[in-house]
């Protein structure tokens, strides 16, 4: 086609009357004597022409001019990036486009060029100033370092030649010491935290700081003595050696024995030494509980007698051949009534808890007062608790013998439950509920480590890992007795005990039914409950008492 325009028939679709009528672009008709409001509809569609170059021009005009203008708007704004001061927004306007622009924030940068060095803090678990500078750390989204030295107890002396004591908390910035809570608080309600800590970390921490703690080293223990670390080689080398293997005796099959005959000439073999001397360094390892006799008849002789390592015993194996540690239960787990298993489980504190869990099967007891073996089973008690519903969940119920019976701890060379604990140890071996047997047999060793009498406020020191138990509480020997009277008290405060006096009826916890003999009578249980009740409770319930009328003592669905 020579013409450089084209005619076409094209059907237009008209718009309703009442609407605008489209204007024809310029360059679009066929004469340039047509203006640009002329109205399609006015055009006879047989004459209706396009002309194909005018549009390409079109076309082509607009677009570079679209082009350019986003081009200079984009060199303005790299040029305003150049500038000192430029402003946190920048917008700028193209026809038929909008582009916002948010200039990146430079205070979390400042943030991170101010924050060179360290922030650490000594702390100890259970401490509430210690908790305050955490979260107070946390809220302000700053990274630190924290040096439990209930976790890592080798860090205390560090503590106390950088302080010149042991309390806690103690916060360095980087190397310098800045005090404790209360210097803390005090920098924080002046508004000046912020400034100081530019200036006190605003350069690379040096290596004279308190260094982070690493896991396995700042906990190992102390260094054994020589005789002990001696003993711990020669267990060693007798577990390479010695044919430990599964035997049939006495009509059932005892698992990883050896006989003694076969340790007192390993023990030759290797020390080069008589058989008199073989036999008494066998009754050491069996008085340090290295090895027990299969059976419990005896501690250690020569001959034909079987014996296996405490570490195969068929308990819990809280047992290793490590030195002989005197380990004491520590509140290092403290959590409240709704406990976090998951989060404890995951804790550094749990892993420190569990290593030291291998220092008690040799730890002596028999030497502590009463005061101290009370806090101690108590404290036992309580850190098993978790331990089990960490291992194997939550117990199903007071008799669920997985959780109270099967879950043990060696302790001094012998095996512990939660159930011995609680009703052989601290309730004087009476027998639990529902039970006709008393936990500790006669010619047991464990019976002389039994409390002389029953305190009945041990029930609400003791957590049984359920909704309607005490809270998870831990005990000092010094104020056991103050520290017992206090958990009874919150716990009757609280869920232990309501009185209806429309009914009459005082409501108690379950515990004071499964344990009776503990408590007494049941008339004068409600008597002994009025030094633990708030001015509430107990105003309702002495009502109740003297006005001569019955009282009934009804007990809750225990949780």
């Amino acid at each position: 086609m020579s013409d450089a325009k084209m005619i076409c028939d094209v059907e237009i679709l008209q718009p309703h009357s009442l609407l605008p009528k489209p204007e024809a672009p310029p360059g679009l008709l066929d004469s340039p004597s047509v203006k640009n409001d002329i109205v399609l509809d006015h055009l006879p569609l047989e004459n209706f022409s396009v002309d194909i170059p005018a549009i390409g021009k079109f076309i082509r005009e607009r677009s570079n001019s679209f082009s350019a203008a986003i081009a200079k708007k984009l060199s303005s704004f790299k040029e305003n990036l150049d500038e000192p001061k430029s402003p946190a927004m920048s917008e700028f306007n193209i026809s038929g486009l909008r582009v916002v622009v948010k200039l990146k924030n430079d205070d979390n940068k400042k943030d991170k060029e101010v924050i060179k060095g360290r922030i650490s803090f000594f702390s100890r678990s259970n401490c509430r100033d210690c908790t305050a500078v955490r979260q107070f750390f946390r809220e302000k989204g700053l990274k630190f370092v924290e040096i439990n030295i209930d976790v890592y107890p080798r860090r205390e002396k560090e503590l106390v030649e950088r302080t010149g004591s042991s309390s806690v908390p103690q916060i360095f910035f980087n190397e310098k010491l800045f005090g404790g809570l209360v210097a803390l608080n005090s920098l924080r309600n002046s508004g000046d935290f912020d400034r100081r800590l530019r200036e006190m970390v605003a350069s690379k921490c040096p290596d004279d700081a308190p260094s982070p703690p690493v896991y396995g080293f700042d906990d190992d223990p102390e260094e054994e003595e020589e005789s002990t670390e001696e003993i711990v080689w020669i267990v060693r080398v007798l577990r390479q050696r010695l044919p430990i293997q599964d035997r049939l005796m006495k009509m059932k099959i005892v698992k990883n024995c050896f006989a003694g005959c076969e340790m007192v000439e390993a023990l030759i073999h290797h020390l080069d030494c008589g058989r008199k001397k073989a036999v008494q360094i066998g009754k050491q390892l069996a008085k340090k509980h290295f090895i027990h006799h299969v059976f419990g008849e005896n501690d250690f002789e020569d001959g034909n007698h079987f014996y296996r390592f405490l570490e195969h015993e068929p308990f819990f194996p809280n047992a290793s051949t490590s030195g002989d540690r005197q380990m004491m239960i520590s509140p290092s787990l403290q959590p409240k009534r709704s406990v976090d298993y998951i989060g404890i489980s995951n804790s550094e504190e749990f892993r420190r808890y569990v290593n030291l869990t291998q220092g008690l099967h040799r730890i002596n007891l028999v030497d502590l007062t009463t005061e101290q073996r009370l806090a101690f089973f108590l404290n036992l008690y309580n850190a098993m608790v978790i331990h089990a519903v960490i291992r194997s969940g939550s117990p199903e119920g007071i008799m669920d013998r997985k959780f109270f019976s099967e879950f043990q701890y060696i302790v001094g060379g012998h095996p512990y439950s939660l159930s011995t604990i609680k009703n052989g140890i601290i309730r004087n071996n009476r027998r639990p509920p529902y039970s006709l047997v008393k936990p500790f047999g006669s010619g047991d060793n464990r019976l002389e480590l039994v409390l002389p009498k029953v305190n009945p406020l041990i029930h609400f020191g003791l957590c049984d890992g359920t909704k309607s138990s005490p809270t998870v509480k831990f005990f000092s020997p010094q104020g056991i007795e103050t520290e017992l009277r206090t958990a009874a008290r919150e716990f009757f405060q609280g869920i232990g005990m309501e009185v209806d006096l429309d009914k009459r009826t005082v409501h108690l916890t379950r515990i004071i039914k499964w344990f009776s003999s503990d408590f007494g009578q049941e008339k004068e249980i409600l008597k002994w409950l009025m030094s633990y009740l708030n001015a509430t409770k107990a105003g309702l319930l002495s009502h109740l008492l003297s006005d001569g009328g019955p009282v009934s003592i009804s007990y809750k669905d225990y949780d």
